[in-house]
């Protein structure tokens, strides 16, 4: 053995210095001085909310986007000791020195940092030379823009930097040698990269498909390949499967694992969430339901919520007002006693399961639980009415039955108070109504109506509560249809008075109920998609189509007392430049398309191939980053354009390679050719030297120093639609 080992121990490496240049002036642009301004900036001020909430380990919901990316804001904020007590409540408010602003804004900065060298990489990965690797860095590195939205407490920078980095994985291991088990860590490293990317934000989402259809077209190839033996393929497409499909999957569920394990306190989110999830936090909902009784049996005191929490959460409610006995446009009503949905805690919200065959209203020993398909009485606790319904209109909804607490006026109004008890998410037809765990419809038996919570306020004569109705014409799966019994006592006097002082105390009975971790994603996942903050025009909103021409921008943030002020302005030149290689791409490849057609071959197949390549994930990534915004209906900015621009870049210096060895190898054979050559040089030279003079022109309003004068921001306004603000001295 000794004589196999050779001394001195030699290792030698090849070190790109290109890269080590761009990747150091990346980091040099992204993270000098990153603690300027010392106050909040534009969209930190909705950030750092959730990383506030994070801190102190409160429930939030965020329907914008997954919890990774909230995560990785709240990592950093750990890192500089930050324990959430900032009031995130302006954009402009100085951060106190006990805030370590440079740790807030540290990892989007470095995320911004690594996509330069990243989409050298990747340019490498595309089969293009080092050239044009070069300079599809040095737009990204030089790009204002992007250096903004790197430098702040945002997301951009980070879905950018995944997105970035599952292409080059998987191009990695696409271009590996197949022999090479090696090839297969960028496999995974692809899909863990996929699985961040939906996880920081959704837009993530077309990125990954896109990923997904080129892997698949590179698969359906390899599945043609006869050189390869069938259980090869099999391997392989078992191997593609796991680590781009299930392994993102995975790890999707993991983020809202950790997220809903990690925020187990009540917070101001939780109203939004069913009763079994409010209870699950430590706090607001769980700390007056601790203790219930698991099973409602007859005698039970209830309240009951109403599993929909649009327009707001509320609970079945009744008070000692009578609903009128004509309505304003004329229609009459049973004039019985009004039976709402009240948005708020109140005794008035209290209600009695008793048995029809029985008058006693207290629980027995032991109890008898109430289980699905048994018909019951709700006796309302305070006015001791029953919960009824019959053929009269609703007061707001006409198509629908009236709701009342039943009076007998002697009249031919007979009472229909019999409910059956329909528990729609039961295991078992002898299922028990539990809880907070159970969603129950309540069917009226005389009618087959289903008590509705119809959301329509009422007039002032039902003090604007939510109108309660009995609907037969129901959609099957409605959540306005179910109701869960969210505080709950075992009812023990019989007597009106001793009862209402019993529906003023709590009572605990020590009983131990959890809901699942799947029960709580799947709600989560489920309010995140309809229950949507309200949007509202701003003033620096902007349209898909303006983002293209950048006719717009966003003033980040302006110095209390000088000129001294940051904007979301991209680079004029280079985003000039992305979009004529967006529009010369599309034109090139019309007419090779047609000349293919025809029989005629201008490139070698493995260039063409290339081509392709690089119109599927340079093309493509700017399409499924831009077109979904033209559908959308919300409230967007210019940053979200970010994505897609950074495709434009990665497809500027490969088509001007692709353009000066391939389009130009028919002028070799002319006597200008050379001319020719030199010219598309000197041009790519003078584009690179203007993208870079602009970007020190606008270094000002991306770094926010140093101030200039109001003559000298003037002169950077150089469209009319930007908004620049100055002060005149």
């Amino acid at each position: 053995m000794w004589k196999m080992l050779q001394l001195p121990l030699v290792v030698t490496a090849q070190v790109d210095l290109l890269l080590v240049l761009v990747s150091l002036l990346a980091f040099w642009t992204r993270l000098s001085h990153l603690s300027y301004p010392n106050a909040v900036v534009f969209d930190e001020v909705y950030y750092g909310q959730f990383v506030s909430l994070y801190m102190k380990r409160v429930f939030f919901i965020d329907d914008s986007g997954p919890p990774l990316g909230h995560m990785i804001l709240a990592f950093g904020a750990y890192l500089g000791g930050f324990d959430g007590n900032f009031v995130w409540n302006r954009i402009g408010a100085e951060y106190p020195t006990t805030v370590n602003v440079w740790s807030l804004r540290l990892l989007p900065a470095l995320c911004g940092a690594l996509c330069v060298p990243l989409v050298y990489l990747l340019t490498l990965e595309l089969k293009f030379s080092h050239l044009s690797a070069l300079g599809a860095a040095v737009l990204l590195l030089l790009e204002n823009s992007l250096i903004v939205q790197s430098r702040f407490m945002l997301l951009e920078s980070v879905l950018i930097f995944f997105v970035l980095l599952a292409f080059f994985s998987y191009l990695r291991f696409h271009n590996a040698p197949s022999s090479s088990w090696s090839r297969y860590i960028w496999l995974i490293l692809s899909g863990v990269s996929c699985g961040a990317v939906v996880g920081v934000k959704y837009m993530g989402l077309f990125s990954y498909l896109l990923l997904l259809v080129v892997a698949s077209l590179h698969t359906w190839k390899l599945i043609g390949d006869k050189t390869i033996s069938h259980r090869n393929v099999c391997v392989q497409c078992v191997h593609r499967v796991l680590c781009l499909v299930v392994v993102p999957v995975l790890l999707y569920v993991f983020w809202f694992y950790v997220h809903l394990s990690f925020l187990n306190r009540s917070g101001p989110h939780d109203q939004l969430m069913s009763s079994a999830f409010q209870a699950s936090l430590q706090g607001g909902l769980s700390r007056i339901t601790r203790g219930q009784p698991l099973e409602v049996a007859y005698g039970s005191q209830v309240t009951l919520r109403s599993s929909v929490s649009q327009p707001i959460p509320c609970w079945l409610h009744s008070h000692k007002v009578n609903y009128p006995i004509r309505y304003d446009n004329g229609r009459g009503s049973s004039h019985q006693q009004q039976v709402t949905c009240y948005p708020f805690k109140d005794v008035n919200n209290w209600w009695i399961i008793k048995d029809p065959g029985r008058q006693q209203l207290v629980v027995d020993t032991p109890p008898r639980p109430v289980r699905h398909g048994d018909v019951i009485q709700l006796v309302h606790g305070m006015t001791s009415r029953f919960l009824n319904s019959h053929d009269v209109a609703a007061p707001m909804s006409p198509h629908t039955q009236e709701v009342s607490g039943y009076i007998d006026f002697n009249v031919s109004m007979p009472a229909q108070n019999l409910w059956r008890v329909d528990i729609s998410n039961r295991e078992a037809e002898s299922e028990v109504w539990k809880t907070i765990l159970s969603e129950v419809r309540l069917v009226h038996v005389n009618t087959s109506a289903v008590l509705k919570l119809s959301g329509v306020p009422l007039p002032d004569w039902g003090f604007r509560q939510l109108e309660v109705v009995a609907d037969k014409l129901f959609k099957a799966h409605s959540s306005s249809l179910e109701w869960t019994v969210e505080e709950h006592r075992y009812g023990t006097s019989q007597e009106q008075k001793e009862r209402e002082a019993e529906l003023h105390s709590p009572t605990h009975i020590d009983v131990d109920r959890k809901i699942s971790f799947w029960a709580k994603f799947v709600e989560l996942q489920w309010k995140m998609l309809t229950v949507k903050q309200e949007e509202s025009e701003h003033k620096y909103s902007s349209s898909p189509l303006e983002w293209i021409t950048m006719e717009t921008n966003i003033a980040y943030w302006l110095h209390s007392s000088t000129n001294a002020q940051i904007h979301l302005i991209g680079n004029p030149v280079s985003w000039g430049v992305g979009n004529l290689s967006l529009l010369a791409y599309q034109l090139l490849a019309v007419v090779y398309l047609l000349r293919r057609r025809r029989g005629l071959k201008d490139v070698p197949d493995g260039v063409w191939d290339q081509f392709v390549c690089l119109g599927c994930v340079c093309v493509g990534g700017w399409l499924v980053n831009f077109v979904p915004f033209l559908l959308m209906d919300k409230t967007l900015f210019l940053y979200h354009y970010l994505p897609a621009l950074c495709y434009l870049y990665l497809l500027s210096p490969a088509l001007l390679e692709h353009a000066h060895t391939h389009l130009l190898r028919y002028a070799h054979q002319l006597q200008h050719s050379l001319t020719h050559q030199r010219a598309l040089c000197v041009g790519a030279l003078a584009v690179l030297l203007s993208i870079f003079l602009t970007y020190r022109t606008f270094c000002p309003l991306t770094y926010g120093s140093p101030e200039l004068s109001a003559h000298q921001l003037q002169g950077l306004k150089w469209r009319d639609t930007w908004d620049i603000l100055y002060r005149r001295r």
